[in-house]
C-alpha cells in the first residue's frame, strides 16, 4: 500500500507575515563591541528582510539603548525595505551603561504611540519589541515589562554571552520558552533569524484556498502542504500527480546513531534525546532481516553503548537507551568518528556486507579536535553521512561531515524549539528501485517520524538529537527517484527475497 510523500511549496506562496507593529530594542552598551554590535545588526537586517514591510503592513521601529535611550528608526519613517536596511546600517553604538529598563519605557510611551506611527487602535495588529542584551541591566525590568505586556506588547528577550537569564524572563511574555533565548556569543546570535521569520509567520489554509495543484488530495501543514495520494497509489515525480502501485518490498539498514554526551547538553536534555531515539526505534522494522541499530556516545572519549545486531526487537534497544548514562565531558567528534569507521559498522560489530550503511552524527558545539580524516574516510567508505547541528554547533563542519550533495546532508538550527519545522522536512528513504511503489517502508518510516515530531512539538521537547533530526528537507518524489539511483550506483540489488537499498534524504530547513 502506497503512501503519501511530502513535496513543499514553491518559496513565496507559502508565509505572509500578518501586519505588526515592531520595535527592536538593542543593547549597545559598552560590554558590546563595535563588531558585536555589527552582528546584532545584521540578525535585525535579516528578520526585516523576511517581513511584509510597508505603511499598512508590517512596519519597523528600532530603539538603541545603553545609559540614555536613543530612537534610531521610529514606526512612522519611510516602511520601504530598502528605506529599513539602509537606517540599520546607519546605527552605531552608544558605547556607556545598560538602562534596559529606562528602553522598555521608552517603547511604551515613545515608540508605540499613535503620535511615532503605532496603531494600537486598529483591529488585527500586533505589537511585539524584541530586547537584545548582553549584561544585567543597572535599572529594574520587571515592573516596566509587566505594563509593557499589560498595554498588549509581546516581548521577546534574546540574551548573549554573561547575560542574567533572571533578567531575560523578567522581561519576557508568556510562554516563556516561546520568548526568551538565549546565544553563548554574537557571532551566532544570526541563527535566530529563523526563528522570529517564522513568528511573524501568518500560515494559510493554502488547500482551503486553492493555493495548490495537488492531483488527489492537498494536506497543509504549517508553512507548507504536501501533495498525497489515496491508497494504492503513489507521488510522480513532478511532486503533485498519482500514479497506481504495484506494491512494495521492505528493506535493510544498518543505522548507527553517534550522540553527543558533552557537558553543554546538559542533563535535562539528554534524558529527552534518549526518549525521542526510542520513539524513533518504534518506527523501524527491527529484526536480522531489516533494520539494525547501534548507538554510540561521545564527548572526551567515545563509548559504544550497544553494537548493531546486538538487540533482535525494539523493546530490547529501548531498555539499552533508557539504561544509557549521560558522559558530560568535552567534544571530541573527530574521534568520534574515526571510531565509526573503524569499529561500528565492521563485521565484528554485527554489520551485515551488502547492507547499507548510514551514520547520523549529532552535536551542539565546535569539535575539540581535528574530523577531516575521519569525515572523509567515512564517507569514502560507503557511508552516508549526516550531520545534525543545534546551538553553537559549527556548520564549516557539518557541511565537512555530511554526504554528498551536502546541502541534502546536513542540517543546522539555533533554537531548540524549531524542532517541529525541522522534523516537517525529514524524510527517510530505504529504496532499491526507481518505482516509488517501492519504498513503502519508507514511507511508513516517514509518515511516523512525522507523528513522532508533532508530538514533540506540542510539548515543547528540547533536543540533542540534532533542537529539531533540529529542520528536515522536503522532498519531492522526483528526489526519491535520485535516492533510488543513487542506491543502484552503489551496486545495491535485490537478492535472497530481501532487499539492501538505503539512504537518507534530508534536505536544508534553513533559508
Amino acid at each position: 500500500m502506497c503512501q503519501e510523500i511530502r513535496v513543499t511549496a514553491p518559496p513565496g506562496t507559502l508565509c505572509r507575515t500578518k501586519p505588526t507593529d515592531l520595535v527592536f530594542i538593542i543593547d549597545s552598551s559598552r560590554s558590546v563591541r563595535p563588531h558585536e554590535f555589527e552582528k546584532i545588526k545584521v540578525f535585525v537586517s535579516r528578520v526585516i528582510e523576511a517581513l511584509d514591510v510597508g505603511p499598512n503592513a508590517t512596519r519597523v521601529g528600532i530603539i538603541n539603548y545603553a545609559s540614555a535611550v536613543r530612537s534610531e528608526l521610529s514606526l512612522q519613517s519611510p516602511q520601504s525595505k530598502a528605506a529599513l536596511l539602509q537606517a540599520v546600517r546607519r546605527i552605531q553604538p552608544l558605547s556607556t551603561g545598560t538602562m534596559t529598563g529606562l528602553a522598555i519605557q521608552f517603547a511604551i510611551s515613545r515608540a508605540f504611540s499613535a503620535a511615532e506611527g503605532g496603531r494600537a487602535g486598529a483591529p488585527n495588529f500586533r505589537k511585539v519589541a524584541i530586547v537584545v542584551t548582553d549584561g544585567r541591566p543597572q535599572d529594574g525590568v520587571q515592573d516596566v515589562s509587566a505594563r509593557a505586556r499589560a498595554a498588549g506588547i509581546e516581548i521577546f528577550a534574546i540574551g548573549v554571552g554573561r547575560v542574567d537569564m533572571g533578567t531575560l524572563r523578567q522581561m519576557a511574555s508568556e510562554p516563556l520558552d516561546e520568548h526568551v533565548d538565549y546565544v553563548e556569543s554574537y557571532s551566532v546570535i544570526e541563527k535566530l533569524t529563523h526563528k522570529f521569520q517564522e513568528a511573524f509567520c501568518v500560515v494559510s489554509d493554502l488547500c482551503a484556498t486553492g493555493d495548490h495543484d495537488c492531483e488527489q488530495l492537498c494536506v497543509s501543514t504549517p508553512g507548507a502542504y504536501r501533495c498525497a495520494c489515496r491508497d494504492g497509489f503513489s507521488l510522480a515525480s513532478d511532486g503533485r500527480t498519482c500514479a497506481a502501485c504495484n506494491g512494495g518490498l521492505g528493506s535493510a539498514l544498518d543505522l548507527v546513531f553517534l550522540i553527543d554526551g558533552s557537558k553543554s547538553v546538559r542533563p535535562e536534555n539528554f534524558e529527552l534525546v534518549k526518549k525521542f531515539i526510542n520513539q524513533i526505534v518504534d518506527s523501524l522494522e527491527v529484526s536480522d532481516k531489516q533494520a539494525q541499530v547501534g548507538l554510540v556516545q561521545y564527548s572526551s572519549s567515545v563509548r559504544q553503548e550497544f553494537p548493531l545486531g546486538q538487540f533482535k526487537n525494539k523493546k530490547d534497544i529501548k531498555a539499552a537507551v533508557r539504561k544509557m548514562s549521560y558522559m558530560e565531558k568535552g567534544t571530541m567528534t573527530g574521534q568520534a568518528l574515526k571510531y565509526l569507521v573503524d569499529s561500528s559498522f565492521s563485521a565484528i560489530n554485527g554489520a551485515r556486507p551488502g547492507v547499507p550503511k548510514v551514520g547520523i552524527v549529532f552535536t551542539d558545539g565546535r569539535s575539540q579536535d581535528y574530523i577531516s580524516d575521519a569525515a572523509k574516510k567515512a564517507k569514502d567508505s560507503g557511508f552516508r553521512m549526516f550531520a545534525v547541528g543545534v546551538g553553537n554547533a559549527v556548520e564549516d563542519e557539518l557541511r565537512e561531515i555530511a554526504s554528498e550533495p551536502v546541502a541534502e546532508h546536513y542540517f543546522y538550527s539555533a533554537d531548540f524549539r524549531t524542532i517541529s519545522k525541522i522534523g516537517k522536512k525529514l524524510q527517510i528513504k530505504i529504496c532499491a528501485e526507481e518505482d516509488p511503489c517501492e519504498c513503502k517502508s519508507i514511507v511508513k518510516f516517514q509518515t511516523k517520524v512525522e507523528d513522532l515530531i508533532n508530538s514533540l512539538q506540542q510539548k515543547h521537547i528540547l533536543w540533542k538529537f540534532g533542537q529539531d533530526w533540529v529542520g528536515w528537507a522536503g522532498i519531492s518524489g522526483g528526489t526519491l527517484g535520485k535516492v533510488c539511483s543513487w542506491g543502484k550506483e552503489l551496486g545495491w540489488a535485490r537478492g535472497g527475497g530481501d532487499e539492501a537499498p538505503g539512504g537518507l534524504d534530508v534536505g536544508r530547513a534553513l533559508g
